[in-house]
């Protein structure tokens, strides 16, 4: 066992724990003399502990490696087993907010996905970041060029020939059997352009009554129908709706790999464009939870002095989120023409975090005649992790008891807030099936 001594934890505690700010900027942060004698601490720290053994596979990765040494302690791990530790940490978060009862106030004061975090800025700013990882997160640049018209029907037919999956694996390490999206030259941006509903705006306590949509670049070219159904649910619930006038990635692709200065580059388009929809009276919601978690959590620790951030932070909503708020003011229409019987709801990591509840959930239950069962595991997707060939079989691991629930349940439908989730379930399902993302079955619901 660990020979770090064990002081009173925070086993019950009913106390929040407190995120400190990420000291990104500081060049102490990536010394790596000071990196590697806190990943000892920590490491040692969790060797002792294990809680998060079921979570990712960066814990087992770690506690297998000390089980198996010749001293059975941390002593006898290689310090090149570290950074396997670090490569297989997806910064879920979910060991921080659901497992570890060593987040600070506790004096030990641990932070695993921020430690992972800098482990991973520490070597991006050495240049060790793969060409594939450049790519697979450049999400943006490699939209806007499969989104070309005449581009995007191939893109796609390759994508979905085994030949092309072969060379994929082959040449960027691209897994063959990872689900990977389609690419759409119709944008939602394009579809949606110059779009607001003149209506009366009603506010209530916590909402503004009208949003502006950052239509994120996931939802924007590779699955548009999710920007164009929220609108529509929005728009019958009397919320006017716009898009953000320009926007870049949120950053979480580049945040995942440690190129913290990428993300910041994207800051300094995204905030100024979303602080002046906020000074224009607007909220914020975007579709995808990772998005939202960027600005509401990880920007935020990133810039605390940066006030514009913090005022994106305080405006920015999940879309169910935001609909259950105006449900609260007696705002949100349940004018349903549709049940859609019973549905096995996968709640995303980047969604639980956000310390929210179960607010799709609780819309979806107001739809008579509807049942949800929700599954709070990881589906193993993860941003990026799944479709890397070293990483596939570990992400197929993760999410077996999701895709288990799922089959066993024979619901009408099975979804997911975050749909990279819902489709790496619909890889691992005996017949494949497509999810239904709760967006969508709340309009099938309406009927609009």
């Amino acid at each position: 066992m660990s020979s770090t001594p064990t002081p009173a934890g925070r086993e019950g505690s009913l106390e929040a724990p407190t995120r400190h700010p990420l000291d990104w900027q500081n060049p102490g942060f990536y010394d790596q003399a000071a990196l590697d004698k806190e990943l000892e601490r920590v490491f040692d720290i969790c060797h002792g502990c294990r809680r998060c053994f079921s979570l990712c596979n960066a814990f087992p990765t770690l506690f297998d490696a000390i089980d198996e040494s010749s001293s059975g302690e941390l002593d006898g791990v290689a310090k090149t087993v570290y950074w396997d530790v670090v490569d297989h940490c997806y910064l879920c978060d979910m060991c921080y907010m659901t497992k570890c009862p060593y987040v600070p106030p506790h004096p030990w004061n641990l932070d695993f996905p921020h430690l992972m975090l800098r482990a991973k800025a520490t070597a991006a700013r050495k240049g060790k970041i793969r060409a594939r990882d450049r790519i697979l997160s450049s999400t943006d640049v490699v939209g806007s060029i499969a989104g070309i018209p005449v581009v995007a029907p191939i893109v796609n037919a390759v994508n979905a020939s085994s030949a092309g999956r072969k060379l994929l694996q082959k040449t960027l390490g691209v897994a063959a059997d990872a689900p990977i999206p389609k690419y759409h030259s119709n944008s939602a941006r394009k579809r949606l352009a110059g779009r607001e509903l003149q209506a009366e705006v009603r506010p209530t306590a916590e909402t503004r009554g009208k949003v502006v949509l950052f239509t994120t670049c996931y939802g924007n070219r590779n699955e548009p129908d999710l920007n164009t159904d929220l609108v529509a649910i929005f728009e019958h619930n009397g919320i006017p709706v716009r898009i953000v006038a320009q926007e870049k990635c949120c950053g979480m692709p580049k945040l995942e790999l440690g190129d913290l200065e990428t993300v910041a580059r994207h800051k300094e388009v995204n905030v100024p464009q979303l602080k002046q929809a906020i000074d224009d009276g607007y909220d914020i919601v975007a579709p995808i939870p990772s998005c939202v978690l960027m600005f509401k959590q990880e920007l935020p620790l990133m810039f605390p002095q940066d006030a514009a951030v913090q005022a994106v932070k305080a405006r920015i909503f999940d879309p169910f989120e935001y609909l259950m708020l105006r449900h609260k003011a007696g705002l949100l229409k349940t004018d349903f023409k549709t049940s859609i019987g019973k549905v096995s709801y996968h709640v995303p990591c980047h969604l639980r975090v956000q310390n929210i509840g179960l607010k799709t959930r609780d819309t979806l239950k107001l739809v008579p005649d509807t049942t949800i069962e929700v599954i709070e595991r990881c589906s193993g997707h993860n941003g990026t992790y799944a479709v890397k060939e070293e990483f596939r079989a570990a992400s197929v691991k993760i999410g077996k008891p999701v895709v288990t629930r799922v089959q066993g349940a024979k619901p009408d439908y099975y979804a997911s807030d975050c749909p990279m989730a819902g489709h790496q379930i619909e890889s691992g399902l005996a017949e494949h099936s497509p999810p239904t993302h709760p967006l969508r079955l709340l309009r099938i619901a309406y009927g609009i």
